[in-house]
C-alpha cells in the first residue's frame, strides 16, 4: 500500500487509524476503559502487525456512547450491552426502511 492509498482510507469509518493511547485521548478516558469495553466484546480493535490496538473512527463513536453511559452511572457491562442493542435497533430500523421503500416502487397490480 502506497502513502497516497493510506491517506484515502483516513476517510473510511473502518479503516483502524487511531492507536489506543490516541483513542484514550480522543474519548478523555484511560487506555483501561477501551480495554474493559473490548473484553465486554462492544468493539473489538484490529492488531497492528505489531499487534498493538487500533480503532476506526466508528469504533470510537460507539466507545464514545458507552463513555456516556458510564458516566451517568451506569456499569460498563450494561452500557455494553445498551450500546449493542441500540445498534441493533439502528441497523433493523434501516432494513425495515429500505423494505418499505422497496414496497412502495413496485407498481400494484392494474384493477380490472
Amino acid at each position: 500500500m502506497t502513502a497516497d492509498d493510506s491517506f484515502g482510507r483516513l476517510d473510511d469509518d473502518d479503516y483502524p487509524a487511531y492507536t489506543m493511547g490516541r483513542a484514550a485521548e480522543m474519548l478523555g478516558t484511560s487506555q483501561g476503559f477501551l480495554r474493559a469495553i473490548g473484553e465486554a466484546r462492544l468493539i473489538t480493535p484490529l492488531r497492528s502487525a505489531g499487534g498493538h490496538r487500533r480503532y476506526s473512527r466508528y469504533q470510537l463513536r460507539i466507545a464514545a456512547r458507552a463513555r456516556e453511559l458510564v458516566d451517568q452511572g451506569i456499569p460498563i457491562e450494561a452500557a455494553c450491552r445498551i450500546v449493542i442493542l441500540e445498534d441493533q435497533l439502528e441497523e433493523a430500523q434501516r432494513i425495515n426502511a429500505e423494505y418499505r421503500r422497496a414496497a412502495g416502487s413496485v407498481n400494484p397490480p392494474a384493477s380490472a
